[in-house]
């Protein structure tokens, strides 16, 4: 019979903290394959951003430095060096037909706010009712939905040139504004985050208590979907601002004009008038400048989660 003998315990104590190294620089040598792999991974990532980043603002520095330089700079080098002549170019645009660029601005303005808004509450109702109420043909009317956001808007520019035409509307503001008021893909996002920020307990508790159907769309549900209708306030608000098949289509006063009508009419001016292309450069990058400033305002929806939201509103 073989008889086991225990190891002394000095000898255990001594033998412990050498185990024990060992099994942290094991398991620091696992972990070393994986921390190498993730470096390079991220550092990859960052760069493919960075290239992606700097092959979106390329156009827009050129397009800040282009609108600095007068007709005779802009056409004798290709240089991102800047020029002074900025502000003669903006005073000279303003004075282009007493200030027409300015209501090509604010034609803008209107078509893409009032359209926005009553398109971002047209689908915050949608969304609302698609997510949170049962009805028959639901589940047709969602895939109707989202056929719509397939179909491209200039498809269906000349019908609506033709139906509006029917009535008269043609070449007034209502004729750019009514087409935009129904947004498929807004509705589709309001949809889904209606049935991820307002709870139905929620929706129980407060007809318990009596409250009524647009009380609760109004008071409760919409403050729970603020951050996200934000986010289909500045799609459809960018859209409207950067439509130019609809417009081109429906007017023919230039006093009517968006500004990416007016300044495709100025462009093709220049074909004769080569001055005309500093104003449609200067033209352009204005043009960007409330967009930027929109962003920079809406942007902090985002960084707030869902209570927050509602709290805010």
């Amino acid at each position: 019979m073989t008889t086991v003998t225990s190891p002394a315990p000095d000898t255990v104590a001594a033998v412990l903290p050498d185990l024990d190294a060992s099994a942290r620089r094991s398991r620091r040598g696992a972990r070393r394959p994986d921390g190498a792999a993730r470096v390079p991974l991220s550092a990859g990532a960052t760069a493919i951003l960075l290239i992606g980043a700097l092959y979106c603002l390329l156009p827009v520095a050129w397009v800040l430095v282009a609108s600095s330089k007068d007709a005779s700079e802009l056409f004798s080098t290709f240089t991102f060096a800047p020029s002074t002549h900025l502000w003669d170019n903006i005073v000279e645009l303003t004075q282009y037909r007493d200030g027409l660029y300015w209501r090509w601005m604010a034609n803008t303005a209107l078509y893409a706010g009032v359209g926005a808004i009553i398109s971002t509450y047209i689908s915050a109702l949608s969304g609302y009712a698609l997510a949170k109420y049962v009805f028959p043909g639901k589940g047709a009317v969602f895939k109707v939905l989202l056929m719509g956001v397939l179909v491209p808007g200039v498809i269906l520019a000349i019908p609506q040139y033709l139906m509006l035409a029917q009535v008269g509307l043609t070449n007034t503001y209502w004729a750019v504004l009514l087409p935009q008021l129904i947004s498929p893909y807004g509705i589709y996002l309001a949809r889904i985050y209606s049935a991820a920020a307002v709870p139905t307990e929620i929706i129980e508790s407060a007809r318990t208590e009596g409250a009524g159907e647009l009380f609760i769309l109004h008071r409760i549900a919409i403050p729970m979907m603020l951050p996200g209708l934000v986010t289909v306030f500045l799609f459809q608000f960018v859209a409207v601002w950067n439509n130019f098949m609809l417009p081109y289509i429906m007017l023919g006063d230039d006093r009517l004009f968006p500004i990416t009508v007016g300044l495709n009419g100025l462009l093709n001016q220049g074909a004769t008038v080569p001055a005309m292309y500093t104003l449609v450069i200067t033209g352009a990058l204005l043009s960007i400048v409330p967009l930027i400033i929109l962003f920079l305002v809406l942007q902090r929806y985002w960084r707030v989660d869902l209570a927050a939201g509602a709290v805010k509103a």
